[in-house]
């Protein structure tokens, strides 16, 4: 019997280009349980317990009334759009070669997802449902 004798094997060392990358990389893992938990119950919540002729802005009102809702809705919010800027910052390094430009988009998408999440959260938070409910 003889023994295949390994000679000429090469070994590189794969360099992570930096922390972010790491923390992204486990952010989509992560982002993408909790959206499994969030967008299938959403969907189980509007669309299979509930009619979808019944989603009227009465059914948004009542849910939105209690804090438990809001805060789902808001965190359903903040995972998606944050999975989805992380997924489109990666297909651009893809496209995008120079650490400079990419240095800029990622810091312009950063600021918008941080405006964007800000202003639809305050808009969940300080929803009134008074008026539609009739208190």
């Amino acid at each position: 019997m003889t023994t295949a004798n390994v000679t000429g094997v090469t070994h590189r060392k794969v360099q992570v280009q930096s922390n972010l990358e790491r923390w992204a990389f486990l952010f989509m893992r992560v982002s993408g349980i909790a959206l499994l938990v969030l967008a299938v119950g959403h969907m189980m919540i509007q669309h299979v317990l509930n009619s979808s002729s019944n989603l009227t802005i009465m059914f948004v009102a009542e849910r939105w009334n209690l804090w438990g809702w809001k805060v789902f809705d808001m965190l359903l919010l903040a995972f998606a759009y944050m999975h989805g800027m992380n997924g489109l910052r990666n297909v651009l390094e893809d496209y995008i070669h120079n650490r400079r430009t990419v240095k800029i988009i990622n810091t312009i998408l950063a600021v918008f997802a941080v405006i964007t999440i800000l202003w639809a959260g305050f808009a969940i938070a300080s929803f009134d449902s008074a008026p539609f409910l009739g208190n």
